[in-house]
């Protein structure tokens, strides 16, 4: 790998243009040899549901769940931060691939040492 990546996402529903968008930029960094993480924090959490990103289509983008689904398979990964999801009383169960509920420890350690980051 040629070095870390992380974007935090704090959209969903609320903004979906910058929850594309960040999904977009997400992509081209893992194919740009990165290990990537998006951080899903705040209402961005509603996007680690399955079901939820289903009926996001941003006009000139692909659609939100095509997105996700395409930075998870080509070896993304979805950090859920843990306090928001349990605040939004979210589902464990409903987890789509890829997302892993961690606390600010496990984000600090993968930004340890200068990951790059650009928020959305």
């Amino acid at each position: 790998m040629a070095g870390k990546y992380c974007v935090s996402l704090t959209f969903g529903k609320d903004n979906t243009d910058k929850a594309t968008v960040a999904f977009v930029i997400a992509n081209a960094a893992v194919a740009s040899d990165k290990e990537v993480v998006v951080f899903l924090s705040i209402e961005g959490v509603n996007l680690s549901q399955q079901g939820y990103a289903d009926d996001i289509h941003e006009e000139g983008f692909a659609p939100l769940k095509e997105l996700i689904t395409n930075f998870v398979n080509a070896g993304g990964k979805i950090f859920v931060c843990s306090p928001c999801f349990k605040k939004r009383k979210l589902d464990e169960g409903k987890l789509i691939s890829g997302a892993a509920i961690v606390g600010g420890a496990k984000l600090v350690e993968f930004m340890s040492e200068g990951t790059p980051t650009i928020c959305y």
